[in-house]
């Protein structure tokens, strides 16, 4: 087992982020590993660990306890799950320092580990999980091999580059307002929000319990759903879906280019021998009112759960995430029961919409910035996050489950996202599977 740290592989993060070209496709020096399945070097310089992928890896970091569905397969693990022996990160050194090695490992992981599957490591994440970029000063940013002179995307930063990279089959993380999602259509990879409380929390940092949810990414929809048939309830707690419904007007919430890639997935998908898509219209004027109702519960849960010791660390948080738990801290009771009171609304609705049907979105509202943008500071990050909230936010405060699948694009990836009803987990991902194989692309390890 091996540690990787800012201060022992500073320089070799440096090198790492030189070998990115911000202006062309350059492929990172991570991406250059063979295709082996087992993460015997971990990608990084001269063979060394990539720092902006792993806080920690061996081969294995764990191994498996027994033979079973998943053996031969590897997992980078969130930083924020207990593994016994490990201390949990969080994306923050100061938190990281202050931790004691687990003693339990969390639930999620004992499964994988469980049904035959190494854990690969502790990748990386944005501090506590409250980012959607993957931009983490103290470590740098995972590469994205998809996309060399973009962003990776978060809070499921290293588990989704990881993944990307060949160096590990499955990316265990969380999705809270988009956190597996983003990632997954920012690299092109295949990844699944479950359905509120369909897979245990246990043994997880939690961020904002309403909404927290353990989720996993994959370079293809088999390998998600093997994992799916590992971690998800044995049989579905909900209904299986009754039809596939899709609204031009969240379409338009996303980006021309983004809404071009979907709406030609869909137009593949109409002449393929899925579900019959039918359309429906959207009210998109709630969105915002919807989106802040979101944040507020968000925040207030984030800031009862870390508000104290953010308080003494105020200068070891990145600018952004200090920003979001500054914001949380003024949030009043008052505020908080008229959030409360919106989402009621807010899931009716969609529940009034939707009933036991699919919805086919974006699953991103743009292409990942470029890392030049997001060197410029908050406001390119904050405008990307503030649009791709009003798509994410219907799975996340319906409690639905969500895909996202991989769809041809002309410039960067591009994600379509199905959500389905709640408890509809396992159907889902039969149809990512078929869905796929029509119009999905599969990500393979350059």
């Amino acid at each position: 087992m091996r540690t990787v740290d800012r201060r022992s592989f500073l320089g070799l993060a440096a090198a790492a982020g030189a070998a990115i070209s911000l202006g062309g496709r350059s492929t990172p020096a991570a991406a250059t590993v063979g295709t082996d399945r087992r993460p015997s070097s971990h990608a990084g310089v001269a063979g060394s660990p990539d720092p902006t992928v792993w806080r920690e890896y061996g081969d294995p970091l764990v191994p498996a306890t027994v033979h079973g569905s998943l053996s031969g397969l590897s997992v980078a693990v969130k930083d924020l799950f207990a593994i016994a022996g490990h201390r949990v990160g969080a994306g923050n050194p100061a938190w990281l320092a202050e931790s004691s090695p687990q003693r339990v490992t969390a639930t999620a992981v004992t499964a994988l580990l469980a049904a035959g599957a190494d854990i690969a490591g502790i990748a990386r994440t944005d501090e506590f999980a409250y980012s959607l970029a993957g931009t983490n000063a103290h470590y740098g940013t995972p590469p994205n091999p998809a996309a060399p002179d973009r962003i990776s995307g978060g809070s499921t930063s290293g588990p989704a580059s990881a993944v990307a990279l060949g160096l590990a089959d499955i990316g265990l993380g969380t999705d809270t307002g988009g956190s597996i999602r983003i990632p997954s259509s920012y690299q092109g990879l295949y990844g699944i929000r479950p359905s509120h409380g369909a897979v245990s929390t246990a043994g997880l940092l939690p961020l904002a319990p309403s909404f927290d949810t353990v989720g996993w990414i994959a370079r293809d929809a088999r390998t998600l759903r093997a994992a799916g048939r590992v971690l998800l309830p044995r049989r579905p707690h909900g209904p299986a879906p009754s039809g596939v419904v899709l609204a031009q007007e969240i379409l338009d919430v996303a980006s021309p280019e983004v809404a071009a890639s979907v709406r030609a997935a869909v137009a593949d998908w109409r002449a393929a021998d899925l579900p019959r898509i039918r359309t429906l219209r959207f009210d998109t004027a709630v969105l915002p009112g919807w989106v802040r109702a979101f944040q507020t519960k968000q925040g207030v849960e984030a800031w009862r759960r870390w508000g104290p010791w953010v308080s003494r660390h105020r200068d070891s948080l990145n600018p952004d995430v200090r920003s979001r738990f500054e914001t949380a801290s003024t949030y009043t009771s008052d505020d908080l029961a008229a959030a409360e009171a919106v989402l009621r609304e807010a899931r009716a609705r969609v529940d009034d919409l939707l009933g036991d049907q699919i919805l086919i979105l974006p699953s991103a509202s743009s292409v990942a910035p470029t890392r030049a943008e997001a060197a410029l500071g908050g406001p390119v990050i904050e405008q990307t996050r503030a649009q791709t909230f009003r798509l994410t936010c219907l799975a996340g405060l319906s409690g639905r489950c969500a895909v996202s699948i991989p769809v041809r694009s002309r410039t960067a990836p591009v994600g379509l996202c199905l959500v389905g009803p709640r408890g509809s987990d396992r159907h889902l991902l039969d149809l990512a599977v078929r869905a796929a194989a029509e119009v999905g692309v599969t990500s393979s390890p350059r």
